[in-house]
């Protein structure tokens, strides 16, 4: 891999590069914190994906897009004047220094469960005690994914079952108390129900170690496969999918998750 000199320096080139672009190009010149947000998303998730499919190539060009959006705040906060990048990466720093006593100062602890209950109440202490516990969870998150965050800093303060199997008795009692409701009728009261069966079942991902989000992406790529699977094979007949029976379906579903197994 490379030297450091060889990183400094390509770091630096990405800088000057932008520093230029910002300069000579209308389309940066005009940009703003406002206007880049939109594509700092796109750019995430493109990374997210990359991410998912395992595609090396990919993950290095996606992280090269989203250093180019992290630089480009920083280059707008210089020319207002509220910071740049070497404030950036100086309060990363100083956070990661101060959140990792483990690491550079005397607290010893080799258990991840422990660093992040003491990551948690570094945080507080960041915000002088201040903020609420789950203020730090963004709004602006995917519901599954702020579900996850907000059920996990709760537990970073105790606020977590005694023992993990008695989530499933919760999952149950949320299963039948949507049930109840779809049988009223009540279409509002139902929608409340079935929020509350999916954070159930969020928070019993959680105390199994499973990432919720990444679980349910697996399932919708195995779905996608399987039915690309059934379309391909029913086009290749000379039909549409709308001509098949469901058993027509099913058996062509079933053949997919076979080759699946056996490929």
């Amino acid at each position: 891999m490379h030297s450091r000199e060889e990183k400094l320096e390509a770091f630096g080139r990405f800088l000057d590069i932008l520093d230029e672009l910002r300069v000579k190009c209308p389309w940066d010149k005009k940009q703003t914190n406002e206007s880049l947000r939109p594509n700092t998303i796109e750019e995430t998730y493109e990374l997210c994906e990359a991410i998912i499919n395992n595609d090396k190539h990919n993950i290095c060009k996606e992280l090269g897009d989203v250093l180019l959006h992290v630089l480009f705040y920083a280059k707008i906060g210089s020319e207002t004047g509220d910071f740049d990048i070497k404030d950036v990466c100086d309060k990363e720093c100083d956070k990661l220094v101060f959140r990792h006593p483990h690491v550079f100062g005397e607290q010893q602890t080799n258990d991840v469960a422990e660093v992040l209950q003491n990551w948690e109440q570094l945080k507080m202490k960041e915000k002088d005690g201040n903020k609420s516990v789950l203020s730090g969870v963004p709004t602006a998150l995917p519901a599954l994914i702020k579900a996850y965050r907000i059920q996990d800093k709760a537990r970073n303060v105790g606020f977590d079952w005694e023992e993990r199997s008695q989530v499933w008795e919760k999952v149950k009692e949320e299963i039948a108390e949507f049930e109840q409701e779809l049988s009223n009728k009540d279409e509002e009261q139902a929608t409340n129900e079935f929020g509350d069966v999916l954070f159930s079942l969020i928070n019993a991902a959680r105390l199994f170690h499973i990432n919720p989000e990444n679980a349910l992406e697996r399932t919708n790529q195995k779905f996608i496969r399987r039915f690309n699977y059934l379309e391909k094979h029913t086009l290749g007949q000379g039909k549409n999918l709308k001509e098949l029976s469901l058993d027509e379906m099913d058996r062509l579903w079933n053949e997919a998750k076979l080759n699946e197994k056996n490929p």
